[in-house]
């Protein structure tokens, strides 16, 4: 593990960089449901959206997710100590599994809306859009601030 010890500030930019990406991301894929929910009627305006809304979730999203998740994993595995005694890692680490969790509900949503069996409203977007940004403070405050 040594290794990990020499590349640790290289393995923080590559998380860092992961975690942006992945939330711009986060952020941008339930705008696109509201868009795509309040124009089920128009066809040629939601096939537009499904292509943005597929590719946004698999070639950024997923890859950014997957990065954040490596790089994150390999950043504890380098400084383990920061896991005795320090509550406020334990808590962060349970808001990145409801971050994940949200992800892979985007991809439910993204598929419901493609297959016309969404029931959600441009209104239950909006609300939902605000998730990660609530997940993103509390990881931030956490990291930063270290309450516990």
């Amino acid at each position: 593990m040594d290794f990990l010890v020499d590349y640790y500030l290289e393995l923080k930019v590559l998380h860092i960089l992961s975690f942006v990406s992945w939330f711009a991301a986060l952020f941008y894929l339930p705008r696109l449901f509201v868009y795509h929910s309040a124009n089920l009627q128009t066809k040629a305006y939601t096939d537009i959206v499904e292509v943005q809304e597929a590719k946004l979730y698999k070639y950024i999203a997923m890859p950014a997710m997957i990065g954040t998740i490596l790089s994150g994993f390999l950043l504890l595995m380098g400084n383990l100590s920061i896991m005795s005694g320090a509550g406020f890692m334990h808590a962060k680490l349970m808001l990145v599994l409801l971050l994940i969790g949200f992800h892979f509900s985007l991809g439910y949503y993204k598929n419901a809306l493609t297959n016309k069996t969404c029931k959600r409203s441009g209104k239950f977007f909006r609300f939902y859009n605000e998730i990660p940004t609530l997940l993103l403070v509390g990881i931030v405050v956490l990291v930063v601030l270290r309450p516990f």
